[in-house]
């Protein structure tokens, strides 16, 4: 009896927090996996992954890429997604990401074969800054990340080619072991370790809130599309609920129990929470894991 073949699937932004968590849930499915990473050398590497230093830049070089591997799936992680403070000062960040994204799309169109194509963009979109918020719901342009992110949409929606589906993946906040350091909750949790007070005591005094999820449940979910073969234009992956970071500091000093007194009073806040509900039903997603045990994990791991 044959071996069936593998599908083989193309992740940009390999060797980023989702793409490093989606890849070796990939792989422990039996799919073959290229990754696309800006550098090979680097310490989360993935046994049974192939990575290749492609920049997508090179229109060129992305073109002989994909007919090379002829991918039946391709993610794309592989935007930039820096900081807020390092979105405003980057002077080109839609135009680079934007004409990157171009390439790998239009080199996808190029395969005369069924491809489909994973876009992950992020609840920036949207034009609601509070409340509950759904797929149907309007997106709005309001700086050069969600610019990016709905040009690139309208593109993908003017695609008329038969071969070519697309996904378009809402991801709310997400976090693991795996974030980037230069984010919120590493850096957090750096300075709790480190008992950088007066860090704390600022992020504390923000009273920030948000709808925060583990990155291996918005992971998950995107495997169970890929697995399921199920295309929907808009999706929101979400945890659903509004969590307070202060409430995620008290909770780690008191569990690691480290002296860092906050005589500081929480205000409620607004904020936008996505609702799962068209995730838990199509795809079936079921939410394992938190923002706490992420937390947990990140703290472990520093």
């Amino acid at each position: 009896m044959k071996n069936k073949k593998k599908i083989k699937i193309l992740i940009t932004g390999a060797k980023g927090q989702d793409g490093i968590l989606l890849s070796k849930k990939l792989v422990s499915k039996n799919y073959r996996i290229f990754g696309l990473v800006k550098n090979i050398k680097y310490k989360n590497k993935i046994d049974k992954i192939s990575y290749f230093p492609i920049n997508l830049k090179n229109k060129k070089k992305v073109k002989q890429f994909i007919l090379k591997i002829k991918p039946e799936i391709i993610v794309h992680f592989g935007s930039e997604n820096p900081s807020h403070d390092e979105r405003a000062k980057k002077k080109n960040f839609f135009n680079e990401n934007y004409n990157n994204s171009k390439n790998l799309i239009n080199s996808s169109l190029d395969l005369n074969k069924k491809v489909f194509f994973i876009f992950t963009s992020s609840s920036l979109i949207f034009k609601k800054k509070y409340g509950v918020v759904y797929e149907k719901d309007k997106f709005k342009i309001k700086d050069s990340y969600s610019k990016f992110r709905i040009k690139i949409l309208k593109y993908l929606n003017s695609i008329k080619n038969k071969n070519f589906f697309y996904s378009n993946l809402i991801l709310f906040n997400h976090d693991s072991k795996y974030r980037n350091e230069k984010f919120l909750l590493p850096k957090l949790i750096n300075a709790i370790k480190n008992n950088d007070t007066n860090f704390i005591k600022e992020i504390y005094k923000s009273n920030i809130v948000g709808d925060f999820s583990h990155a291996e449940d918005i992971c998950d979910a995107i495997y169970l599309i890929i697995k399921k073969k199920i295309i929907l234009k808009n999706l929101i992956l979400s945890s659903g609920k509004k969590t307070r970071i202060n409430y995620l500091i008290n909770y780690l000093l008191k569990k690691y129990k480290l002296k860092i007194k906050l005589n500081i009073p929480i205000v409620k806040r607004k904020c936008l929470v996505g609702n799962n509900n068209l995730a838990r039903n199509k795809i079936k997603w079921k939410i394992k894991k938190n923002i706490f045990i992420a937390a947990d994990e990140i703290y472990r791991n520093i």
